[in-house]
């Protein structure tokens, strides 16, 4: 097993949506990890997949034009007009697809907190579920707004830096992942923080990280992928 660290790309919303679902269910190399980090070619949000569009809509910023997807994982709504936004695939097989959802998530996040207190950035794992007003667990709501359990926060005010989201299907795990660059210093190398949290990434998983191309999938295949993911049909009606 091989983890396939692919290059970056800048595209729409519902591109990116749609790409991250072809790496779970359309990649030739379906028994290797995968992981991109991406880009967005205008001001988005998504929101999770069990979400309701009016409760999503009155989160956006009034009088700001934004894309806006349904992902396909479940989660809150996130603004990526200023985060660092990746994407990792756990095929089916390896022993982190069949770990709890709990644990998959602190593994991941784990290695973000240690590759950010490499480069003195202080991170640790918010370790208490996120509760709603009445003390019951919270939903999905606002992703950035309260910490999840293993959610990566500033040890200093609480404020989180990453979270995530995932879905479970026969061929993998996809993990969807945004960390919220205002909350930590300008002036951290991010490079250097992607180097750092992907080693740390392959060693929680026990496989050698490789630079590999895009897969040779197909385009007409994506296309209609992307076209689903921009109608009403997938981002109005749950």
């Amino acid at each position: 097993m091989q983890f396939h660290l692919l290059p970056d790309r800048t595209a729409g919303a519902a591109e990116n949506m749609a790409t991250d679902f072809m790496l779970l269910q359309r990649y030739p190399n379906e028994q290797d990890i995968r992981f991109r980090h991406y880009d967005w070619h205008r001001p988005a949000f998504t929101f999770g997949y069990s979400q309701k569009i009016e409760f999503v809509r009155g989160q956006l910023p009034a009088g700001e034009v934004v894309e806006l997807c349904r992902r396909p994982t479940g989660g809150g709504v996130v603004d990526h007009r200023a985060d660092w936004t990746y994407a990792l695939v756990v095929p089916r097989g390896h022993p982190a697809y069949d770990v709890r959802a709990t644990e998959s998530y602190r593994i991941v996040h784990a290695c973000i907190a240690e590759a950010f207190r490499a480069l003195k950035q202080p991170a640790v794992l918010h370790e208490r579920p996120a509760a709603a007003p009445d003390g019951k667990p919270a939903g999905p709501g606002i992703c950035f707004i309260q910490a999840e359990l293993y959610d990566v926060i500033s040890p200093a005010n609480g404020r989180k830096i990453a979270g995530a989201a995932q879905k479970r299907t026969k061929h993998g795990l996809l993990f969807q992942g945004s960390i919220a660059r205002q909350v930590v210093s300008a002036q951290l190398d991010w490079e250097a923080f992607r180097t750092g949290f992907l080693e740390r990434l392959a060693a929680a998983l026990g496989v050698q990280p490789e630079e590999t191309p895009w897969p040779d999938w197909s385009d007409e295949e994506l296309a209609a992928l992307v076209e689903q993911y921009s109608t009403p049909e997938w981002n109005e009606f749950r």
